[in-house]
């Protein structure tokens, strides 16, 4: 009996032991024991033990791995049994980059159960996986729910990006929803559909229908998908709601050996000034043993069409296979595209290798992109060329050597080629290194000049280093002007750090040249412009520099650019007049003496307002003295605006001119003119000449106002001008005159017809007229009849003088004078009335103002004075 109690409590303690044994020691034998049904080269690490916790087995972690590649990590699984069987699991993550290291399972004997099979031996469960993560696309990631029972298979999946709800009942498998955000600034793509699965779940459905709606970009309307199959037979068709054709429609068949699309369709009318259309057919063969095993070739045809005409490129590929590992896939694209007025060129022969995670296209021998044609109205491409045998394409970037040829003229400007050659080292904008150096040149047609480039730079991840430029003409000629050998250099190279915290743009250039000529004789000595920039980016930072021409200057010039406006400013530092004698010509045999000049402009710039300045400038005490006249004293003062093509002259007060002395044949002195207004002028915004005075000939001139448009004339008054200073002025010996004279001269400059209309002149007091003796014996001796009359001219005393003046506008000046008054000769006096005529164009003027000769001629052809006796002061009468 002993013994027998002994053997119960032995066997109790083993049913015990073993169950508590095999449970804490799961992690060496489950591994073990699973690798009899996993596939060879796979295996399972659990690196803790399993534990018990409120009717639940849990397990920390779990992972499934082929040789040292991880392809799923199992973490805080819990398994229970409230009425049906329920797995928790907190995270799921699968690397999909192992998948391909799988090895081909073996086929199992006998017939291959069906669906319904399968069906039948799901046990009522629940699965959840609070985090499923499939690399690399972890923008997927989210929330699975599985509910089973035999004849009734739920799956609910969502996550940030993706929502998926979708049942199974016997084959029929009903999609209710499924959503997936594929852009971020655009709609999700939504997809509803049902499918009949095949009886041996061994392939694709055998039939189905699924529909779809979403939104691209470049479609303004909603874009509708529609996918339909019987067998092994169906067609794709998308279509935008808007447009009667569709975006793509794909015929295609399904064989266990091949998927074939045949013949199929895509149109894309919404590239602006490009309308792309075309046929498709792809051609994958062994689709079901696997992506690496996959034997792809395909073609693609691009129709073209613009400004240029039509054009057609064809996209072949392979045959080849694409691989998680390692692809080679053949690609070329030939032909021909149109894009408005340019037309592309290509023959791009390439290979893709690597793992479709990770692609490479190489371009190989031969590959070349040329284009043609117009970019503007006047800008046309003869010729551009990019070789691309030997670049590569991968994920970090470009990587060989980039070249670009540019031949091309533009019709006003000229033709130029310019030359691109670099190196590229996995380039991305802002990742890499690219080196380039440019050289071309080419010609200024509106100047007569050639000019040339050259220069050398890099782009090294986020910093871009202009490290030289030199850039100039031979000469600009234009109108009046040449200038010798301008060229823009770089003084400090220029450094852009693209920092999205610290971003930093430097540089110094300088503009020089050499002497700018003027036909005239003048010129401009060596100029220089030396100006640097700091800031944050090519579209915002600050400037200074200056510019000077030997003595001239230096021009001190600030500002900023924001992307938008160009603001600046420029001093022009007080300086001597004299400085500028270099731009008087020669032969005008001015030199400039006194006087200081200085200036202050703001401006800005900036599309759709144009050029806009606003400033002054003043020359204070100039002086200028040429062989026959001096010009001393000189004030002017020019405030301005310049906006809009026009010039706002004056602002809270006029431009002003102020000039001391004018010594000449005439002197003048005390000019003042002030001048305020708009350039071009109109009636609402007029132009203003005012406060016009000149001291000259013992007299004065003046000029109220001058208003342009003008509508009515502008009055010239003469006042008290003394005739015997105007007499000696014109250093006429015919004859001699004295006392003063006034007058008014209405002054037209917009007339049809007049400059000068009804103007006059008359004495202001008594005048005197003395005939030269020896010009009158002359007239005596020529023409006796003559003669008798022209003695009574001998010496007059002028009482009343009339003259009219007229002046039109192709340059005829009319005089027509009236002198009366008493004629004194031999102690006789007599009441003599003298009627003078003179006609002289405009440009003759100041040769007729000598009219001593003309008057001669005229009293030898033309005398016929009254036959009057006066003696002894009595009152005289006509005989």
């Amino acid at each position: 009996m002993r013994g027998t109690w002994k053997a119960a409590i032995a066997l109790l303690l083993l049913l015990i032991l073993i169950p508590l044994t095999l449970l804490l020691t799961l992690t060496q034998w489950v591994p073990t024991l699973a690798g009899i049904w996993l596939p060879v080269g796979t295996r399972i690490d659990i690196a803790e033990r399993p534990h018990f916790s409120r009717g639940a087995v849990r397990l920390p972690e779990l992972r499934y791995l082929v040789g040292d590649c991880q392809i799923a990590v199992v973490k805080d699984a819990k398994l229970s049994h409230p009425s049906r069987w329920r797995l928790n699991i907190a995270a799921l993550d699968i690397n999909s980059a192992c998948l391909s290291k799988l090895p081909g399972s073996e086929p199992i004997p006998g017939a291959p159960r069906t669906l319904a099979q399968w069906q039948s031996m799901l046990p009522y469960s629940w699965l959840t996986i609070e985090q499923l993560r499939l690399s690399p696309w972890e923008k997927w990631q989210g929330r699975l729910t599985l509910s089973m029972t035999p004849k009734r298979q739920e799956l609910l999946y969502g996550g940030d990006a993706v929502t998926l709800s979708a049942r199974l009942q016997g084959q029929t498998l009903t999609v209710d929803r499924f959503e997936a955000q594929l852009l971020e600034d655009r709609p999700p793509v939504k997809l509803v559909g049902e499918f009949t699965l095949p009886l041996v779940p061994d392939g694709l459905p055998v039939s189905g229908h699924v529909e779809s709606s979403f939104q691209v970009p470049d479609v303004d309307a909603l874009v509708d998908a529609e996918l339909d199959w019987r067998e092994n037979a169906g067609q794709l068709v998308v279509m935008a709601r808007d447009n009667p054709e569709p975006i793509f429609d794909l015929p295609w068949e399904l064989t266990r050996e091949r998927l074939t699309i045949s013949d199929g369709r895509w149109s894309w009318p919404w590239q602006e000034g490009l309308s792309l259309s075309g046929r498709v057919g792809v051609k994958i063969d062994n689709w079901q043993q696997g992506l690496d095993k996959m034997l792809i070739a395909g073609r693609l045809n691009v129709l073209t069409k613009g400004a240029a005409g039509k054009g057609n490129a064809v996209l072949t590929v392979g045959p080849g296979t694409l691989s998680m590992d390692n692809s080679a896939m053949p690609l070329q694209l030939t032909g021909e595209a149109k894009h408005n007025d340019l037309v592309f060129y290509s023959v791009l022969p390439a290979q893709l290798t690597g793992s479709v995670m990770d692609p490479k296209l190489a371009f190989l021998p031969g590959a070349l992109l040329r284009s043609r044609g117009r970019v503007i109205d006047s800008l046309n491409i003869d010729d551009i060329r990019w070789p691309l045998a030997g670049v590569k394409l991968t994920r970090e970037g470009v990587d060989g050597r980039l070249q670009a040829i540019l031949r091309a003229h533009e019709q006003q400007m000229g033709d130029f080629v310019l030359h691109l050659d670099g190196q590229a080292n996995n380039f991305l904008p802002d990742q890499g290194t690219w080196r380039w150096r440019y050289w071309g040149d080419g010609r200024f047609t509106p100047m007569q000049a050639k000019w040339d480039v050259k220069g050398d730079g890099e782009w090294r991840d986020s910093a871009i280093l202009l490290n030289s430029l030199s850039t100039g003409f031979d000469k600009l000629e234009y109108g009046t002007m040449l200038v010798s050998k301008p060229r823009l250099v770089l003084e400090q190279p220029v450094h852009w750090i693209r920092n999205e915290q610290h971003p930093r743009f430097t540089g110094a250039l300088s503009l020089d040249a050499e002497e700018t000529r003027f036909t005239g004789g003048g010129f401009l000595p060596p100029s220089s412009l030396k100006f640097s920039v700091s800031g944050r980016d090519p579209t915002w930072f600050q400037f200074k520099g200056d510019l000077h021409a030997d003595k001239i200057g230096p021009i001190r010039l600030t500002g900023r650019w924001d992307g938008e406006r160009l603001r600046g400013e420029a001093w022009w530092p007080k300086q001597s007049l004299s400085v500028f004698q270099s731009l008087v010509p020669p032969d005008w045999k001015m030199r400039l003496r006194d006087g200081t000049l200085y200036a202050q402009v703001a401006f800005s710039a900036a599309a759709g307002q144009g050029f806009e300045a606003g400033g002054h400038g003043v020359l204070k005490s100039g002086s200028a003295w040429m062989p026959d006249n001096q010009i001393n004293g000189v004030d002017f003062v020019l405030p301005f605006r310049f906006g809009k093509g026009a010039w706002q002259l004056g602002g809270r007060r006029p431009v002003t001119l102020r000039i001391a002395e004018i010594v000449n044949q005439i002197t003048a002195r005390n000019l003042t003119a002030d001048l305020q207004g708009s350039y071009p002028w109109s009636e609402r915004d007029p132009l203003l000449l005012s406060n016009v005075n000149v001291d000259l000939l013992g007299g004065k001139l003046s000029m109220l106002q001058l208003r342009m448009p003008q509508h009515d004339p502008a009055l010239l008054r003469v006042q008290n001008i003394s005739s015997s200073e105007l007499v000696s002025a014109v250093n006429t010996k015919q004859f001699a005159m004295s006392g003063p004279f006034n007058g008014a001269l209405p002054l037209w400059l917009d007339n049809a017809q007049w400059i000068i209309k009804d103007g006059w002149l008359a004495n202001a007091g008594p005048m005197t007229l003395r005939i030269d003796k020896d010009t009158a014996d002359a007239v005596v001796k020529d023409n006796i009849a003559a003669g008798v009359a022209i003695n009574w001219l001998r010496y007059m005393e002028i009482s009343r003088s009339w003259t009219n003046i007229n002046l039109n506008n192709l340059g005829v000046l009319t005089l027509q004078s009236t002198l009366t008054g008493t004629s004194h000769v031999e102690g006789k006096s007599n009441t003599v009335h003298l009627n003078y005529t003179h006609e002289e164009n405009i440009f003759d003027l100041w040769r007729s103002l000598r009219f001593g000769d003309n008057l001669q001629a005229w009293l030898e052809q033309n005398a016929a004075l009254p036959d009057l006796r006066c003696r002894d002061g009595k009152e005289c009468k006509e005989q």
